[in-house]
């Protein structure tokens, strides 16, 4: 080895990611090399200082709550996806093998477990969804506590017309709103301040695969209502009771012109 092939290499020697045969080569240049050692000396004492004297500063608790969150919603849902295809491919098989009336059969109970698997998705999806806008400082594109505000910016984006309501008076106060998706689709993701408490809102057509259930994912409560002619998804840390009044009012209620 020649100073030109251990000067490659010193920085991941030091670092302790050379190979074997690397590790060798490279040791044995140092012992007859005195620049080349030099330089791995600086570049010790470079990192020991930088240890020593760097300043270092932790993420508070909730930083690392929210991305530990992100990371396992993500993991959920691929792996939910994952067991919703294998799944149907077993119904059809089992089906095919035993003939025309099993395989009706399998068919629609097979179905059914995936509908009720994909709106488990929906749940971690909107979980995923809030925790990222949260994050990324991108909870709201349009401020407003005015319905006749964001009513028209949403419906101008969407190819739907999202009912919306201030409910301030209810203590959920409107804050905004924004664009996002939800399994595969562009919905409204109105945003409501609870408290202490931000919820997310997420509004689109109605589709008849999703339950009206409560579902913890974790850490955070997702609340689905139907009425209007849309599905609501309240997702929040706040407790799924409070989720529960706010997406039931406006679900229920006559739409704001």
């Amino acid at each position: 080895m020649n100073c030109n092939d251990a000067a490659a290499l010193i920085a991941a020697y030091a670092d302790g990611e050379t190979s074997l045969l690397q590790t060798h080569s490279i040791r044995r240049h140092l012992q007859g090399c005195a620049a080349c050692a030099a330089k791995l000396e600086a570049l010790t004492t470079l990192r020991t200082r930088i240890r020593a004297e760097a300043p270092r500063h932790s993420a508070p608790p909730a930083l690392r709550a929210r991305v530990l969150a992100t990371a396992d919603a993500l993991s959920q849902a691929s792996a939910t996806r994952r067991r919703a295809d294998g799944a149907r491919w077993r119904w059809i098989g089992g089906g095919a093998l035993v003939g025309s009336a099993a395989t009706v059969l399998a068919w629609f109970l097979g179905t059914a477990i995936i509908e009720a698997r994909v709106n488990e998705d929906v749940a971690v999806e909107a979980v995923t969804s809030h925790v990222r806008a949260t994050l990324g400082n991108h909870l709201i594109q349009v401020a407003s506590s005015n319905q006749h505000t964001v009513k028209p910016w949403l419906s101008a984006r969407l190819d739907f017309a999202p009912p919306v309501k201030d409910l301030a008076a209810e203590g959920f106060a409107l804050a905004g709103a924004r664009l996002d998706f939800l399994d595969h689709r562009p919905v409204a993701a109105l945003v409501y301040r609870y408290r202490d408490h931000v919820i997310d809102v997420y509004v689109r057509p109605q589709s008849s695969s999703a339950v009206a259930a409560s579902r913890s994912v974790r850490g955070f409560n997702v609340v689905h209502a139907a009425g209007l002619g849309m599905d609501w998804f309240a997702v929040s840390d706040a407790n799924a009771e409070a989720l529960g009044q706010l997406v039931d009012k406006p679900s229920r209620d006559a739409a704001v012109p």
